[in-house]
């Protein structure tokens, strides 16, 4: 609920009498009506239609590749329809070239930040819009910057380097600059994507006093149980085309996703068989003893053995993203050790990880998994681009031969092995990344939530690729917040407060899961004061 001192309370959101083509009374915020876009041969959309009414939470929701993208684009003033039109409170969108037109109806927060790290927040802020005219007065600008960030209750040095804000702060900045050009219909792609359990139900609160302000929003994620927590209609984009528009809370979980995928499945994302344990000799692959890294975690001492699935989770603040680093050579630990067998990987050495036979799927796959401009077949052998030919010399056709049985084995959707990699869907992306990591046939397999701002039939590709590499022997350390994910996991260590406090076995309770996340369990399973430790 929100209160009165609530920054996104409908008394403090700027703009609300002047937003243009909106009005006091309710109505329809933004509507598309038959809107097609084609590139080249690819169909992106085909005669689709959305309408949004104003203050309300809107999801769109689809398969990775369903169109989605492109509708933003769409209404955001990005893309030109081929055929259709958008109109914002009954009046048509202003010209493609009118870029402050659109920036006064719509704004979008990307799941890939638009903050530029290298500049302060205030300049973040009021990106081309530092001044009115003349020179920029940078005490005035930070001044400005100053009075928005009060005004939205968000405590942040205005001139400080914006790369110093964690995700939930480069969201919620990315909101306050949308609201301040006067915007009042926000595009939202996978905001979850990189927040914790605990961050998530902050966005969620600060959503709906957004919403009863009377801001519209429209709600991209994959996570169905966020639609039904938050959003008050759903559209569903299948292969291009509009399927259909219901009241959420009329519309059952299992239609939903049959509406996305056109057939009718359950709600499981294909890793709810109970995992098989791995044999009882089986050998520890991975093990720390003692690893510590400042401010993140202390004393971690853990042991996967070969064939098992070891699912790790904690809210933001437990370590659990930085250990996982720590161990796949991406953070230098600043004690303990790590071992896969018995070879002692070297702190911060990628390279040394990986020729220990250590894969990982990092957190981030835009900066760390993948290189955009860089073919698939680049990508997905790069550790493996010396098998391609004599002398460290790549023959094309035996990496792209390669490249293919990998896009076929992962169920990866492109044209082939030289499709640029940053011309496929979050989903396929992700198997890339995936499929990289599991090139080198590796001991040990470190995921970073695996399928975060993937959709349901990738999710069940994702997973079901990792148990397959589980039960051929590899020693698997998936780090998610996702419970689904974890689900099939053949244990669950939670980490509060940079400690690994309680381990789950299969067949554990939701709420167990929330409670020792949140620190209940932790709490309660402290030894009490005078105890010997």
């Amino acid at each position: 609920m929100s209160s009165p001192t609530d920054p996104f309370s409908a008394q403090t959101v700027p703009g609300a009498a002047s937003a243009p083509g909106t009005g006091a009374a309710p109505g329809i915020a933004v509507e598309a009506t038959g809107v097609s876009k084609r590139f080249g041969a690819t169909t992106a959309l085909a005669e689709v239609g959305i309408s949004i009414v104003t203050g309300e939470t809107h999801a769109l929701v689809g398969r990775n590749g369903a169109g989605k993208s492109t509708l933003v684009s769409i209404l955001t003033g990005l893309q030109r329809p081929d055929s259709g039109e958008v109109r914002f409170g009954g009046e048509p969108a202003p010209p493609l070239g009118d870029r402050n037109g659109w920036r006064r109806r719509v704004a979008c927060v990307y799941q890939k930040s638009t903050i530029i790290p290298t500049l302060s927040v205030a300049e973040n802020l009021f990106l081309n819009r530092q001044t009115e005219r003349g020179p920029i007065s940078w005490r005035k600008l930070r001044r400005r910057a100053g009075d928005l960030l009060e005004e939205f209750g968000l405590a942040v040095d205005p001139g400080g380097l914006a790369g110093d804000l964690n995700v939930e702060e480069r969201q919620l900045v990315e909101i306050a600059r949308a609201l301040s050009t006067g915007a009042r219909f926000i595009v939202l792609d996978e905001p979850t994507a990189q927040l914790d359990g605990i961050a998530i139900e902050r966005l969620f609160e600060r959503l709906r006093g957004l919403a009863s302000a009377g801001v519209t929003l429209l709600f991209i994620s994959h996570h169905l149980q966020e639609v039904y927590q938050v959003c008050d209609t759903v559209t569903v984009l299948r292969d291009a085309r509009w399927v259909l528009t219901r009241p959420v809370a009329e519309l059952p979980r299992g239609e939903l996703v049959e509406a996305m995928t056109g057939e009718a499945v359950g709600l499981t994302t294909g890793n709810e068989r109970p995992p098989p344990p791995p044999p009882a000799d089986a050998p520890v692959v991975l093990r720390t003893d003692g690893l510590r890294l400042a401010d993140a975690f202390h004393d971690v001492t853990l042991a996967v053995r070969a064939g098992e699935l070891v699912g790790v989770t904690g809210s933001g603040s437990s370590g659990k993203v930085s250990l996982a680093e720590s161990i796949s050579g991406l953070r230098r630990a600043d004690a303990g050790t790590v071992r896969v067998g018995d070879r002692v990987v070297p702190p911060g050495s990628v390279p040394g990880a990986l020729a220990a036979g250590i894969g990982t799927v990092p957190q981030d796959r835009h900066r760390e998994g993948l290189i955009p401009l860089l073919s698939i077949a680049e990508n997905a052998t790069l550790p493996i681009s010396d098998r391609f030919g004599p002398a460290g010399v790549i023959v094309p056709r035996r990496r792209d031969a390669a490249a293919s049985q990998m896009i076929e084995r992962y169920d990866i959707l492109a044209p082939g092995p030289d499709a640029p990699v940053n011309s496929l869907s979050g989903g396929n992306a992700q198997k890339v990344v995936l499929a990289r990591a599991l090139s080198t046939d590796p001991r040990v397999l470190v995921l970073i939530n695996p399928t975060a701002g993937v959709d349901v039939r990738s999710k069940e590709s994702l997973l079901g690729a990792v148990r397959d590499a589980a039960d051929a022997g590899t020693a698997v350390l998936m780090i998610s917040d996702e419970l689904d994910d974890l689900r099939g996991c053949d244990r669950v260590l939670v980490m509060f407060h940079g400690q690994v406090t309680r381990e789950l076995a299969p067949g554990w309770a939701d709420a167990d899961v929330v409670a020792a996340v949140e620190g209940v369990a932790a709490r309660e399973s402290a030894a009490p004061e005078g105890a010997e430790q």
